[in-house]
């Protein structure tokens, strides 16, 4: 396994960073220039803690461009203190760094000691003061020439104002690099290869969920090899999902950490619920989930909730016993995790479970090669022919049981798709078929045809009577 930076593509882009103080409207222009709502926003000092990064193009011109948290004066132990770090080794790498303030409240001193902050990093920097709705705004945006940092540019993120001035200085101060790449026309397509050859396949879309404080954040620095997400002895301190891309041996992985999920009942605060909001989204678009526990505690209800979120979107799952280190009988609560999974989660049996501790590495090796295992079982594909040699041989075992006196009729069965694997079973009467009997067919799917952990659809379809009258 190797850190995703020196090879990743993606970083050869030019580095657009997002920097300032808090409340300034950092995320608004970012979700603005990557054109989607991808940064969570809220009129609430401090709700980006780790950066956000995003692929985007500025006048036909690709950057990476980097929401950080806000830049705060606080001593480096402090939750404050890490974030800052965080928001300055961003800094570090940028060819362009917008200093966003806000044009409302004026220069204040942390802008002041900031800014000057930044003359001393030798980044180029543009000054925007945001929050310049009207003509007000405007003449209040060039009490930002103090600074001392250039022209600023007056733009309201929140309103669509100074968007296409903004772009166009991006465009003009990085440096050269890729452009967006020309699409085929139709008439190419048809004429050459299919879309899908000509498009390169994208990453492995890998998300890590679970409670707070289960380690999510630690186990994916640990896979990037830097300190890339804040973490610390603070629950909850990932409020947002981050997507960050590494490499293994078989290629490109998007990993997203996610805010830890906690019962309903104990969600009531209005960021909280975003952050929910935005991991169970991260969740949805994922192929392969990563639910990570903290091994010294076991198996929470909670924990089993989220897996069955996790099986009803079909994606499939990776559990990481995580903290393993702190773990006194090994043997013991590893059976019982698995006894506990194996009973509650029937509909995922054969789940594969990684032990480790993301704080000192032993372990982590293993997590990448399980998740690319169970990504192929999520995929694969069973020959129609030898499915039914299959079925033929479960019914010949154990036939369909009497419904209102009559025998169900079971025919075929033919695979549908894979991700997940699903199945549809015809006869008639199926809707008729009980629950233990559809159980017995997927534990035999799961078994003959080698698909531990994977959620598994059984879709019935009847056979339509010719002589029944037509709606």
């Amino acid at each position: 396994m190797t850190s995703s930076f020196p090879s990743d593509p993606g970083h050869d882009l030019p580095v657009v960073v997002i920097a300032g103080r808090p409340n300034v409207g950092k995320s608004t222009i970012f979700n603005r220039l990557v054109g989607r709502r991808q940064a969570l926003v809220a009129d609430t000092p401090g709700v980006t803690r780790d950066r956000k990064e995003s692929e985007t193009t500025v006048r036909g011109r690709r950057i990476r461009l980097i929401d950080t948290a806000g830049l705060e004066e606080a001593a480096p132990d402090t939750l404050f203190g890490r974030m800052r770090a965080s928001s300055e080794s961003a800094v570090a790498m940028a060819d362009l760094v917008l200093f966003c303030i806000d044009a409302r409240a004026g220069i204040t001193p942390a802008d002041e000691h900031f800014a000057a902050w930044l003359r001393r990093q030798g980044r180029p920097v543009l000054v925007l003061a945001n929050k310049a709705e009207g003509r007000q705004g405007a003449a209040a945006a060039m009490e930002a020439f103090s600074l001392g940092l250039g022209a600023p540019l007056a733009i309201s993120a929140e309103h669509g104002e100074g968007l296409a001035d903004l772009m166009g200085e991006i465009a003009d101060r990085i440096p050269d690099g890729p452009t967006q790449p020309r699409r085929p026309s139709r008439r190419e397509r048809a004429e050459g290869e299919d879309e899908e050859d000509i498009r390169p396949p994208g990453p492995l879309r890998l998300a890590i969920v679970g409670r707070p404080n289960a380690g999510k954040s630690t186990l994916l620095n640990r896979l990037l090899g830097e300190e890339r997400m804040i973490t610390g002895p603070e629950p909850g301190l990932t409020r947002d999902s981050v997507s960050v891309m590494l490499h293994d041996d078989e290629g490109p992985i998007q990993l997203v950490d996610t805010a830890g999920l906690r019962r309903k009942a104990r969600i009531d605060e209005t960021m909280e619920k975003m952050s929910v909001s935005a991991s169970i989204e991260a969740l949805k678009m994922a192929e392969v989930v990563i639910l990570a526990l903290d091994a010294t505690l076991g198996v929470h209800e909670q924990d089993l909730q989220i897996a069955r979120l996790i099986e009803r979107e079909g994606r499939c799952c990776v559990l990481a016993l995580n903290k393993w280190d702190a773990v006194e009988d090994r043997n013991a609560t590893r059976q019982a995790i698995r006894d506990r999974i194996e009973t509650s989660l029937s509909q995922m049996k054969g789940i594969p479970v990684v032990a480790f501790s993301a704080l000192t590495g032993a372990g982590v090796n293993k997590l990448l090669p399980t998740v690319r295992r169970a990504y192929d079982v999520w995929n694969r594909r069973v020959p129609t022919g030898e499915l039914n040699r299959w079925f033929e041989m479960m019914v010949s075992r154990h036939p369909p049981p009497l419904v209102q006196g009559r025998r169900l009729k079971l025919r075929y069965i033919t695979q549908a798709k894979s991700r997940p694997p699903t199945f549809i079973l015809f006869g008639t009467r199926t809707d008729q078929m009980p629950e233990d009997y559809q159980r017995y067919l997927v534990n035999g799917l799961r078994e003959a045809f080698d698909l531990p952990g994977t959620p598994i659809r059984l879709l019935l379809r009847g056979s339509q009577n010719p002589y029944a009258p037509t709606k």
